[in-house]
């Protein structure tokens, strides 16, 4: 059993690829470009702008992809799910004392010689102060759920750093990894722990270990970057400015690399199939699509929105929501969502119909769970709760409550026009729909301040994609427990939107945490998906592709589910 615990990722939970050394470093994958006379700017489109650089502090992809062309995490999974190194020296194993037979603690041996782009060197002590800064309440760190089962972070010295957790840990290579894991330089930040994280000036101009470094950053809008002159592998850049371009839509941005040639990459291009086939017909670019953990879902707000406590706080645990407490309500709304209409004639071969909201890695998948569409059963189950219209203006009522919704997701055409299938369906069982679609560059902000975000969710249904960033999906799985409700008392930094609480459901949770043998943890993801979908808590709609525009005079770009898309972007290069 520890053999297995300490096997890499993909091995340890069951994928197919287990042939990986995890010994590979992030250099290792590009070659050192021998002429870059011709070679201009990289132009990035993403059409969902960075307002922030600083991973820890938004819950948006868009932030993180920007942050990640300068921040680096120790080490990563390509898309094999093979270990790739970025700042640690070597993959801990049981046979190299890295992981610790007891299953509570590893210990990181860090590359030497690293620079941050001021110049400044990279020690252990960065890795602690990251931790520090991600589990100070007051700075609302949003990744703070990854790291709530470790229990100190140690230097041992200059370049080894040890992680002990609370117990046993199955999952000691979530913390420091990939998405979650970017490492935040301490003599930028340390002024910077608490309350004052977003003043932080390294929040708009970041000092990194990656790559590039930011020459200029006009937030909502644009990133230039230029190479990282202390960066340990400088020779191997090819680019020596990137401009990332934010804002827009994902159809022009689509547009710009597949057919008139304008940019060279836009970044998760959800625009309906047959525009996108029509696009790539002009032979500029290709659409590059992989599956991984990504679903598209609708969120049911299990609090009222539209009652306030008496400190001014909305969406509050205080006020249960009218009718979706009910799960006959729930399921009725899950009826009436016609999954294949939408994945067929709006995603094509970027998006699949599911039920299930755990739908990577395969060992995973649940086989217990459908979908149905079907507006007479729906119609049926809000009769039996009671919801029938009883003054005949066409909106079900009970209690002299009317069943009206408030339904809100990001601006983006695809997803306008999901809304406007459900919205068809809800009505026609008697809901009245009011829609409501806010600009990406603040809907995915994170900001405390803005009450338009996923976080504060001020209406009674929203629609979005994510999915799990790592192999393992114990930090994806723990966002629908209890103590991740996101409310004013934690400055809605948790990432429970829902605000779902069930006791039942943590318990899953918290025996996934120790659970050493993989079959019986992967069994209780399981049934942590299936009690998701099976109660109607969340309403999975489509298993979405990660879909980017490539431009055909673009080489090296290779995604992975398991990090960013700028992850590899150091060895991204022009034929």
């Amino acid at each position: 059993m520890l053999r297995r615990f300490a096997a890499p990722a993909l091995c340890l939970f069951l994928l197919a690829a287990c042939g990986g050394s995890g010994r590979q470093t992030a250099s290792n994958n590009g070659s050192s470009a021998t002429d870059k006379s011709n070679q201009g700017a990289l132009r990035l489109l993403y059409w969902q702008a960075p307002t922030i650089l600083n991973p820890h502090l938004s819950t948006g992809f868009k932030d993180a992809e920007a942050s990640r062309i300068t921040l680096e995490p120790l080490a990563s999974f390509d898309k094999s799910g093979n270990m790739i190194l970025f700042l640690a020296a070597e993959e801990p194993t049981l046979e190299n004392g890295g992981v610790a037979e007891d299953g509570k603690s590893v210990t990181w041996r860090l590359k030497q010689n690293v620079r941050w782009s001021d110049g400044t060197p990279f020690t252990a002590a960065d890795v602690v102060f990251t931790y520090e800064f991600i589990a100070n309440p007051e700075a609302g760190a949003i990744t703070t759920g990854t790291y709530e089962l470790i229990e100190s972070v140690e230097a041992i010295d200059d370049y080894t750093v040890k992680i002990n957790f609370k117990t046993v840990n199955p999952s000691w290579f979530l913390m420091f990894m990939g998405i979650e894991g970017m490492i935040l330089p301490k003599h930028m930040f340390e002024a910077y722990n608490g309350a004052n994280a977003r003043e932080a000036p390294a929040n708009l101009k970041p000092v990194g270990t990656g790559p590039f470094q930011v020459k200029e950053f006009k937030p909502g809008d644009t990133v230039v970057y230029e190479p990282n002159p202390n960066y340990r592998s400088i020779d191997s850049i090819f680019f020596q400015r990137i401009e990332l371009k934010g804002g827009g839509d994902a159809t022009s941005a689509a547009r710009a690399v597949l057919q008139t040639g304008d940019a060279d990459f836009a970044y998760n291009i959800q625009v309906e199939a047959p525009v996108l086939k029509q696009l790539e017909a002009a032979g500029q670019g290709q659409v590059v699509a992989s599956f991984g953990a990504l679903v598209e879902r609708v969120l049911f707000n299990f609090t009222d929105p539209n009652q306030t406590t008496q400190d001014g706080e909305r969406s509050s645990v205080d006020f249960p929501h009218p009718f979706f407490t009910d799960p006959q309500v729930r399921q009725a709304f899950n009826l009436a969502i016609d999954r294949d209409a939408i994945a067929t004639q709006l995603y094509g071969p970027t998006g699949k119909a599911t039920a299930n909201f755990l739908v990577a890695p395969a060992p995973y998948h649940s086989s217990n769970t459908r979908y149905d569409f079907d507006l007479e059963k729906a119609a049926a189950l809000l009769d039996a709760a009671g919801w029938q219209d009883s003054n005949d203006d066409g909106v079900r009522d009970k209690n002299g409550v009317e069943m009206k919704v408030l339904f809100q997701t990001s601006v983006n055409s695809l997803r306008q026009k999901t809304q406007e299938v459900i919205k068809q369906s809800l009505e026609s069982i008697g809901v009245d729909v009011e829609l409501k679609s806010i600009d990406a560059t603040i809907y995915f902000s994170s900001d405390p301040a803005s009450t338009e975000t996923v976080e504060h969710f001020y209406a009674d249904l929203q629609m979005f994609t994510t999915g799990n960033s790592n192999p393992d999906p114990g930090s994806y799985m723990k966002n629908y427990t209890c103590d991740e409700i996101t409310q004013k008392a934690n400055n809605w930094s948790k990432e429970n939107y829902s605000r779902y609480c069930n006791p039942d459901y943590d318990d899953l949770w918290r025996q996934s945490t120790i659970e050493l043998d993989p079959q019986k943890r992967r069994q209780l993801f399981i049934q942590m998906n299936d009690l998701l979908v099976k109660d109607a808590i969340v309403l999975p709609l489509v298993h979405r592709a990660d879909a980017d525009a490539v431009s055909n005079q673009l080489v090296g770009v290779d995604p992975t589910p398991w990090d960013l898309h700028t992850w590899n972007i150091a060895t991204w290069k022009r034929p």
